[in-house]
């Protein structure tokens, strides 16, 4: 005897999760798989237009441990806060404009990218860097933004983090920190929690 759809009772659907491919699948070369990445945490090459620095961070989950299978992209202009439009123009000025680092083949969990620090791309706008996070369990992309500590000036000006509660702009900020003639910026990205990190609906 046949069943109608209504008469037929499978119970609920499991919940299912994303991941954790993203960073095995998206970064192979980082994770040592033997087939090329088109992208990795090398945004800048030698002849990029601006200041030198290395972008670092952790993604930490809500009990503050840091996460090992989360993936981070970074999109961005060069110095002079120009984005190349060709594959062509990406060479002849050394700047790749995109990154995408995993976080599980770091000791600390990092995710590092070498670049440069971004000029602003247009009147008012503070220098930024945008950040997508994809991660275990997280169905749909996470969006935020990059700001950076020693631009307070620019940074009052702007209108997108101007939008954002004053007492949570702290969590966009990337601290400066300088060693040995290099310069780094710390960037932790909280995925919930008190300091969750501001994540904007693109």
């Amino acid at each position: 005897m046949l069943m109608t759809a209504q008469e037929a009772d499978f119970g609920q659907t499991p919940s299912q999760t994303v991941g954790p491919y993203f960073a095995y699948g998206l970064t192979a070369t980082q994770y040592g798989y033997d087939f090329d990445q088109p992208f990795d945490g090398v945004v800048a090459l030698d002849n990029a237009s601006g200041e030198r620095i290395r972008l670092e961070g952790r993604v930490i989950d809500g009990d503050g441990n840091p996460i090992g299978d989360a993936l981070v992209e970074i999109s961005q202009p060069d110095g002079e806060g120009r984005y190349p439009q060709t594959p062509e123009e990406a060479r002849e000025i050394g700047f790749r404009a995109f990154g995408r680092a995993g976080t599980g083949t770091d000791a600390q969990n990092r995710f590092v990218f070498h670049t440069v620090k971004p000029g602003a791309e247009s009147p008012g706008e503070a220098p930024h860097i945008n950040v997508i996070v994809l991660m275990r369990g997280l169905l749909l992309h996470a969006f935020t933004r990059v700001y950076f500590s020693d631009e307070a000036e620019a940074n009052a000006k702007d209108a997108v983090l101007a939008s954002v509660p004053a007492e949570r702009r702290q969590t966009l900020i990337a601290e400066r920190v300088e060693q040995g003639g290099a310069v780094s910026y710390r960037f932790d990205i909280r995925m919930q929690g008190p300091q969750e990190t501001v994540f904007f609906d693109v």
